[in-house]
């Protein structure tokens, strides 16, 4: 197949992802820290919702409580260490009450962490290194995407059959080389050419982890919201173990 038929297959999935790059890189050149808390916090809430769906998970009062954490990331200075916070109060109740259903938990550890570390990069480190995740994330993507697609062979796991060796080795080469450029301006050389290689794997494993679930749980996508894509976190989900690895990373080598 060729690169020109891939492109002409998949319009309505790029010309989503384009509409998606513009509006954040929008957000981004504002730069204003409450814009992007509210941005986070709706992308943060669609995402909630279809892990409850994933995780089978029916209790309308989660969602309070999700927007409630969401509310407090807002003014607390370390957003993710809100996240330990959550896990005591559930350990909590859980010895407390002895049949507190330990599901309930799932949604805070995957996707309510995730997105207190993305603010938390925000907070720490600015809009350049949102940016910079943006980059190595996407390319890691769309790279694999197209490697696999040209080129790909051997299947990389069975938990994502249509994933390869090639795709995701492609995927990560092309990543890491960007997003070396891109965080040299940021960090000294050996650093991002770390930090990148490390968000870029992590990225990879964030889709393959979507998929797992998308798998237990017996649904394609998880969701339809987004044209082309399925739902939000189909869309975030490389994001989500990305946005740790950079956090932890730029804080232990710097």
């Amino acid at each position: 197949m060729s690169l020109f038929s891939l492109i002409s297959e998949n319009r309505t999935r790029f010309l989503t992802g384009a509409v998606l790059i513009a509006v954040v890189v929008a957000i981004g050149l504002i730069d204003n820290f409450f814009l992007i808390w509210l941005f986070l916090g709706i992308v943060y809430l669609f995402s909630f919702y279809e892990a409850m769906r994933l995780f089978k998970i029916d209790n309308n009062q989660m969602y309070a409580y999700a927007a409630a954490v969401w509310l407090l990331a807002l003014i607390y200075p370390n957003p993710d260490d809100l996240f330990f916070l959550i896990a005591v109060i559930f350990a909590s109740l859980l010895a407390y009450t002895r049949d507190f259903d330990k599901r309930l938990f799932l949604p805070f550890l995957y996707p309510v962490a995730s997105f207190l570390f993305l603010l938390a990069l925000y907070a720490d480190f600015g809009v350049s290194a949102l940016f910079w995740l943006l980059v190595v994330v996407a390319l890691t993507d769309i790279a694999a995407y197209f490697t696999g697609k040209l080129a790909g062979k051997r299947p990389f796991c069975e938990t994502s059959p249509n994933k390869t060796i090639e795709g995701v080795a492609g995927g990560v080469l092309v990543a890491t080389f960007a997003g070396f450029f891109v965080g040299s301006s940021l960090v000294d050389w050996p650093q991002a050419l770390l930090i990148s290689l490390g968000v870029s794997v992590a990225s990879v494993f964030g889709d393959l982890f979507e998929s797992y679930l998308k798998r237990q749980a017996g649904v394609k996508d998880s969701g339809d919201l987004l044209p082309g894509h399925g739902g939000i976190l189909d869309r975030v989900d490389g994001y989500l173990f990305g946005g740790i690895v950079m956090v932890l990373l730029l804080r232990g080598l710097l």
